[in-house]
């Protein structure tokens, strides 16, 4: 199938922007029998779905005589879950009916909503926008669906995961009951499914997920690290690839602010996307990107939604998603028209089993591969350095003029020498990273001790999380009670019923001497059991369990916050 069957306005469209075959969901949705009918389209980001329900809604749009009618009301509605997804719709829609004189309109949170309300009044063949914004006009008065036609739910599970399901039925509710509606989903959970079930009529199914699966040109990369190092994978990643532009996903918006600035410090120009940055904020970051002013990106999961770079080759999940739906929706911002790209997991080495289910069930087949090495990353630097040296150029003659004077003064090895050096200062250094073996990770965790922590003596004391046990109150307790100071104390293992801690063994007789003398006292804190044990609490947990169990620590009760003494602590239920 190709384009010419299309109005000559949309054909021309997309000739002049590269179209020349349809995607498999553009092609699916042109079919016969999708025509004039309501759409439940299954397809992952990517996968050409913008020019999909443009092109589907190409119909309803045109008059009898095959062209826009004036524009009194929006005849087309597309909501969409974010702003940058929005505006990016937006601009997709914008050229390919631009040979149709089509009128677009954008609505979404961020903006000046006084404009917005003006741009609608004065007429627009579809409207782009936000569920929030989108119902705010709505019942202003300023948005008028009474004329509409097609309605586009785009990314639907998306908007109803970010609670938008009161919002868009009461838009949906204020639509004429004969307009198509086209829902776009890259999954279809049961709430998908009840929303299909009200709001269309015999819906046609459409499901380009299975033969596609929507990301043929991304190579997926698992990486297995020290929890520890996971900052310092990431930057011997950015090195090793030096892609044009790299997307980093993180969780949450803390985690972006501090992977931004930590490598921001290290010298790489990198942006940060996320839910606490302002609209003009958004614009500014997308543009120095387009620019290629900066090359990386930082961002949450919601934050990316809409996110379109032609130059994006590379995502690194630095930390893992939460499922193979999100895996899919991050990396399909790469391997996009064509183009190759590479997705990278970054996997603590105690999830790799999680992580290895979660692809398995995506369908997912990734190469498990070691860190970006220091050697490796020079390596790579030298083939660049010599590619980008060795390509033809045209010099003009004030480039031979300073090239005769740097060759009169100096030989042409040093010229080349002096050149590689200032190339290599430019970028920010590799990191070296723990080998990844039980052995090296062992041998690390002993190099990484305190200096004065070599040898060490584990005391347990009967108290846990259970009762409320927090390092702030726990370290002025061991040093009044052992009489020593606070940098005299090692690490703290906090468990259930019980806690322990670590003192250098040249002090160990003394500090025991000291817990004696003071566990006679009145206060229910120097009533707390606190004495030498025999192992550490790993070793401690292992006899505990082949001997039945612990046994159960006398309760503490506390008075305020982070103390014993007083009302009986209450177990707080589990975390999901």
């Amino acid at each position: 199938m190709n384009f010419s069957d299309l109005p000559p306005f949309l054909s021309e469209a997309l000739a002049e922007r590269g179209y020349a075959q349809p995607t498999p969901v553009q092609a699916a949705v042109l079919e016969d029998h999708a025509g004039g009918r309501d759409l439940i389209v299954s397809a992952q980001t990517g996968s050409g779905k913008t020019v999909a329900f443009g092109l589907a809604m190409a119909d309803d749009l045109l008059g009898e005589a095959g062209t826009l009618e004036p524009a009194d009301g929006p005849a087309a509605l597309v909501i969409a879950p974010t702003r940058e997804l929005a505006l990016q719709v937006s601009r997709e829609l914008i050229w390919l009916y631009a040979k149709a004189g089509a009128r677009v309109v954008t609505c979404v949170g961020g903006m000046d909503p006084s404009k917005e309300r003006r741009n609608l009044a004065h007429g627009a063949h579809i409207v782009v926008g936000t569920p929030g914004r989108l119902r705010d006009h709505l019942e202003r008065g300023a948005l008028d669906l009474s004329a509409l036609k097609a309605i586009v739910l785009d990314e639907a599970d998306e908007m109803l995961d970010m609670g938008f399901r009161e919002d868009l039925e009461e838009i949906l509710d204020a639509t004429p009951e004969s307009r198509r509606t086209l829902l776009f989903s890259a999954t279809m959970p049961r709430p998908i499914a009840e929303l299909a079930k009200r709001y269309q009529r015999e819906a046609v199914r459409i499901s380009t997920i299975g033969g596609e699966r929507g990301h043929g040109d991304i190579a997926y990369q698992a990486v297995t690290v020290s929890p520890s190092e996971i900052e310092n994978a990431v930057v011997n990643l950015l090195r090793f690839h030096e892609a044009e532009t790299a997307m980093l996903f993180c969780a949450t918006r803390d985690n972006v602010r501090h992977l931004h600035a930590t490598l921001q410090e290290r010298g790489f120009a990198v942006v940060a996307l996320s839910g606490e940055h302002s609209q003009s904020e958004r614009n500014h970051a997308m543009q120095a990107l387009r620019d290629r002013r900066v090359r990386v990106c930082v961002a949450t999961d919601v934050a990316a939604r809409g996110i379109d770079l032609p130059t994006l080759s590379l995502v690194i999940h630095v930390e893992i998603p939460r499922d193979a739906e999100t895996l899919q929706h991050r990396s399909g911002r790469t391997g996009r028209a064509g183009k190759k790209g590479t997705a990278v997991l970054i996997v603590p080495y105690q999830r790799r089993r999680r992580v290895e289910g979660m692809l398995r069930g995506a369908r997912i087949e990734a190469e498990w591969i070691e860190a970006p090495t220091p050697q490796m990353i020079r390596a790579k630097d030298r083939e660049r350095l010599l590619g980008a040296l060795l390509e033809p150029v045209e010099f003009d003659e004030e480039d031979r003029e300073l090239a005769t004077r740097l060759l009169a003064e100096r030989s042409p090895e040093d010229i080349a020498a002096a050149l590689v050096r200032s190339h290599r200062a430019s970028l920010p250094q590799p990191e070296d990273l723990i080998a990844n073996t039980p052995e090296a990770r062992r041998e690390a965790q002993k190099d990484r001790h305190r200096a004065g922590f070599e040898d060490v003596v584990w005391f347990r004391m009967e108290v846990g999380r259970r009762q409320n046990a927090d390092p702030r109150w726990i370290l002025p307790l061991l040093c009044r009670r052992g009489h020593i100071t606070r940098n005299e104390i090692g690490a703290i293992r906090i468990g259930g019923n019980e806690t322990y801690f670590q003192v250098p063994r040249q002090i160990a007789g003394k500090f025991g001497a000291a817990l004696a003398r003071t566990a006679n006292s009145e206060d229910e804190q120097d009533r707390i059991l606190i004495e030498q044990s025999a192992a550490g609490p790993r070793d401690d947990a292992r006899a505990n369990r082949r001997n039945g169990g612990p046994p159960h620590a006398p309760r503490v009760h506390r008075k305020g916050p982070g103390k014993p003494g007083g009302k009986p602590f209450h177990k707080r239920k589990p975390r999901d």
